[in-house]
């Protein structure tokens, strides 16, 4: 199995093949290949998406810091599983699965305006139960304001 991962880390940093397989395949192929190989005791599946994110965000899809597919599988987990198994049985076909998670990755992408809209009214809350306590100085308040605004600073 160790051979088998280090396979799986080499197509995933680009060393194999010698050809050039697009990004967002790339990374359809190890979400399956991890969750394939199951080399885990528990949360192979999880652990996959969590592969299938890092490529996409590795090769500079930054949005998909914001596209969740998770909410998608969970939604409609018997196609997913269907998708999975298809390819499983076809000789390890991946085209099964890649149709089904460039649907997948679509409709995460429909779901983008509604997840930022409920983001930003969050943060809006937030803003305005900032300005209603008590007990802050302003050095304090604009350090708060400066996290909401730019959360990913460090």
């Amino acid at each position: 199995m160790s051979g088998r991962l280090e396979e799986l880390c080499r197509f995933a940093n680009g060393e194999t093949p010698k050809v050039f397989i697009h990004p967002v395949a790339r990374a359809i192929a190890l979400h399956f290949w991890l969750a394939y190989d199951h080399p885990f005791c528990d949360g192979n599946v999880r652990t996959a998406r969590a592969l299938f994110y890092w490529a996409m965000l590795h090769q500079g899809y930054w949005l998909f810091a914001f596209i969740s597919i998770s909410s998608v599988i969970n939604k409609a987990r018997g196609q997913y599983e269907r998708s999975f198994l298809l390819s499983e049985s076809d000789d390890n076909d991946l085209t099964y699965f890649l149709l089904s998670q460039v649907k997948v990755i679509q409709q995460a992408i429909a779901c983008l305006p509604a997840y930022l809209e409920r983001e930003a009214g969050e943060v809006g809350a937030l803003q305005q139960r900032l300005e209603e306590m008590e007990g802050l100085n302003h050095r304090q308040l604009a350090l708060l304001r400066h996290a909401l605004r730019h959360s990913g600073f460090r």
